[in-house]
C-alpha cells in the first residue's frame, strides 16, 4: 500500500531523472544525426495550468521514446522499468499509447494550505501531454482503480466540468519527531484536461490548475516576464526550465539579496558534438555588459599555449564591478552565502591566498588596468601544485602605469625586480633570493616568482621563465587548436569573450582546488565521464537581459 501511495513521488523522480538524462546527454554520445530528434513544441504548453507565482517549472519537450531511439545502453528503458516497478503500471501498454511530446513538472506553491504552523507542504503539479485523450482517461481510471485495490480510499469530484480523481492520506508524525500538528501528505490527484493528463500531490493543486486555465490572467503564460523569457528560447530545445527567482529564494528559505534579476529561463539543445545549455536572466533595470561585444576571437589568445587547461579571454575588465555579470554574481552569492567575499573564500581560496601573499587588490591593481583585450590561462603541471599561468593584456596608458605599480608591489612583498635577457628579449623578473651555505661557501639561490615582457601590442605575464620561453619560441597557440576553434564556434557572435576548460587537462587541478567538484561529478557521471571540454560565453544584446551559454563537448 505504501508503494502505491507514493506513486506521485515516483512520477516526480521520473521527470527529474529524464531531465538529468537530457542534461547528461549520454544517449547523444552515439548519435549520428541530430535531425533524428524533432522538437515540435517551441514552448511548454502546460504553462496554462501553472500559476504566475510558481517558483519553478521544468519541461521535457520530447517524448522519452525519441530519446530512447538515440541511446544504445538501455538507460531509459531501465529508468522506465524502475520508475514503474512498484506501481503495477506497464509503460508500453498503459502510457506509450497516449504520451505525446511534453512532460512538465512545476512547484505550484511553497505551502499548499498556506499554514506554516502545520508544516510546509509544497504543491507539485505534473502535466503529461497526450495525443489520445480517450486512452489517457482509461489510464487514469486504471491507475486509481489499482490504488483502490491496494487500499487507497478513492474519491471522485466534478470541478468546473472536469472529473477529478484523488485519494487523500495524511500520516501524523510522532510528537517526538516533529510538531504534533505536522502531517505528511501521501495523496495523489489526477485528471485529464484538454490535451494533458494532470497529476498533483493534493486535490487543491488540481483545482488551482483548472482555475488557472479558466482565468488566463492567473497562469504563467500571461506573465510578462515569462512571455519575454520564452522569446529568448533557441530552436529545438529539448528541455526548458523557468525560475521565478524571488519565490525560488523564499521556497528555499533564502532572502534574495540585491535582487537585480527577477527571473531566469534555461534551455538545453542537442548539438552533433555535445550539449548546448543557454540561460537568460531578466530584469526590469538596465544592465550594462562588461565591454563592447567582440565580433572576432580575442587576439591575445595567440600568446596562450595550446597546452592550457583553462583559458579566459575577453576585453575590458576596468568596469567589471558595475557590469551585468557582477550584479548577477553579487545577487547569487549574497543570497546563498551572505556575501560575495564568503563565496570567494569557499570556492576560489587560491585567489584569496594570492592577494594576501602579494598584497594585491585584484579590482584596483589588475582589473582597472585592462581596458583592451586580455587572455588568462592556467597550465596544470604533473604535480598539480602551483600550476603555471599566463596573463596577456593589450597595451594601453593605464597598463603602462600599472606595470610600474605591480613592480613596486613585488618589491614591497620582498621580491627583487631583475632585468634579464631571454631569447634576445628583455624580461623583467620578480625573483626571491635565498642564501644557502655549504661548507665554507655561501651561495645565493634565485627563484623566479613571475616575469613579464612586451611583445608587439601586448604585455605578457608568466609564472616563470620556462613558460615565458615557450611563448617566445612561438609554440602552437591555443587559438589555432581545432578543438578550441570548434568550441568557440558554438557561441554566437558578437559575444563578451569566453571561458574554455579542457576537462582532461584540468580535471585533477580543479578537483584539488575545489573538492566539492568530485561530488558534482558523481551526480553527473555520464556527462563527466565523456566530457572533453566545456566553453562558457555571455552574449547579451538587450539591456534588460543577461544571456549566456555553456557548450559541453562530448566524446564520440
Amino acid at each position: 500500500m505504501n508503494s502505491q501511495r507514493s506513486f506521485f513521488g515516483f512520477l516526480v523522480a521520473g521527470v527529474i531523472a529524464l531531465l538529468l538524462i537530457a542534461i547528461a546527454g549520454f544517449y547523444w554520445f552515439f548519435a549520428k544525426s541530430p535531425a533524428n530528434l524533432s522538437t515540435p513544441n517551441s514552448q511548454p504548453g502546460a504553462a496554462i495550468f501553472v500559476s504566475k507565482l510558481s517558483p519553478v517549472m521544468v519541461s521535457l519537450l520530447v517524448n522519452p521514446e525519441g530519446l530512447q531511439s538515440l541511446e544504445q545502453q538501455g538507460e531509459i528503458s531501465k529508468l522506465k522499468n524502475s520508475l514503474l516497478a512498484k506501481t503495477n503500471i506497464d509503460f508500453q501498454d498503459d502510457i506509450k499509447p497516449w504520451l505525446s511530446n511534453e512532460i512538465t513538472l512545476a512547484v505550484t506553491s511553497q505551502d499548499i494550505d498556506r499554514d506554516p504552523e502545520n508544516g510546509l507542504q509544497p504543491g507539485y503539479l505534473m502535466a503529461l501531454a497526450t495525443d489520445n485523450p480517450a486512452k489517457s482517461r482509461e489510464f487514469v481510471e486504471l491507475l486509481f482503480s489499482k490504488r483502490t485495490l491496494a487500499g487507497a480510499n478513492l474519491e471522485v469530484e466534478q470541478y468546473k466540468g472536469v472529473k477529478l480523481l484523488y485519494d487523500n492520506h495524511e500520516t501524523v508524525t510522532p510528537i517526538k519527531i516533529q510538531n504534533p500538528k505536522s502531517k505528511i501528505q501521501n495523496s495523489l490527484a489526477g485528471a485529464v484536461v484538454e490535451n494533458f493528463v494532470l497529476f498533483a500531490n493534493d486535490i487543491k493543486v488540481l483545482r488551482e490548475a483548472i482555475n488557472n486555465v479558466q482565468a488566463p490572467n492567473l497562469n504563467l503564460s500571461s506573465s510578462s516576464q515569462y512571455q519575454k523569457a520564452i522569446k529568448e528560447l533557441p530552436k529545438n530545445a529539448v528541455a526548458v526550465a523557468f525560475f521565478n527567482l524571488p519565490t525560488v529564494a523564499q521556497w528555499q528559505g533564502l532572502e534574495l539579496a540585491e535582487s537585480t534579476y527577477n527571473s531566469q529561463i534555461l534551455s538545453l539543445v542537442l548539438n552533433p558534438q555535445g550539449l548546448q545549455a543557454e540561460s537568460t536572466f531578466l530584469t526590469a533595470s538596465k544592465v550594462a555588459p562588461v565591454s563592447m561585444p567582440l565580433s572576432k576571437p580575442v587576439g591575445a589568445l595567440q600568446y596562450i599555449p595550446e597546452s592550457a587547461g583553462l583559458a579566459i579571454a575577453g576585453a575590458n575588465l576596468s568596469n567589471l564591478a558595475d557590469s551585468d555579470l557582477a550584479k548577477l554574481w553579487r545577487q547569487g552569492t549574497a543570497t546563498i552565502y551572505g556575501s560575495s567575499q564568503e563565496a570567494i573564500s569557499r570556492w576560489v581560496q587560491p585567489l584569496v591566498d594570492v592577494q594576501k601573499r602579494w598584497g594585491l587588490n585584484f579590482s584596483e591593481d589588475i582589473f582597472s588596468l585592462v581596458v583592451g583585450e586580455y587572455a588568462l590561462a592556467i597550465l596544470p603541471n604533473q604535480a598539480n601544485i602551483n600550476p603555471n599561468w599566463v596573463f596577456v593584456v593589450e597595451k594601453s596608458p593605464p597598463l603602462e602605469q600599472g606595470i610600474a605599480k605591480l613592480d613596486r608591489i613585488a618589491t614591497n612583498s620582498g621580491f627583487n625586480v631583475t632585468s634579464l635577457t631571454l631569447n634576445n628579449q628583455k624580461i623583467a623578473a620578480w625573483t626571491e633570493l635565498t642564501a644557502t651555505q655549504k661548507e665554507a661557501s655561501v651561495n645565493v639561490e634565485a627563484k623566479v616568482r613571475g616575469a613579464h615582457t612586451s611583445v608587439d601590442n601586448y604585455e605578457i605575464f608568466t609564472s616563470d621563465l620556462g613558460m615565458m620561453e615557450k611563448i617566445l619560441n612561438q609554440q602552437q597557440p591555443l587559438i589555432e587548436n581545432s578543438n578550441f576553434q570548434d568550441n568557440i564556434a558554438t557561441m554566437p557572435l558578437p559575444n563578451q569573450g569566453y571561458i574554455y576548460i579542457d576537462w582532461q587537462k584540468s580535471r585533477d587541478f580543479l578537483e584539488l582546488q575545489q573538492p566539492l567538484l568530485k561530488f558534482v561529478e558523481v551526480l553527473g557521471k555520464p556527462l563527466f565521464d565523456n566530457l572533453r571540454s566545456l566553453t562558457v560565453s555571455s552574449y547579451s544584446t538587450d539591456p534588460g537581459t543577461l544571456k549566456g551559454g555553456v557548450f559541453f563537448q562530448l566524446a564520440h
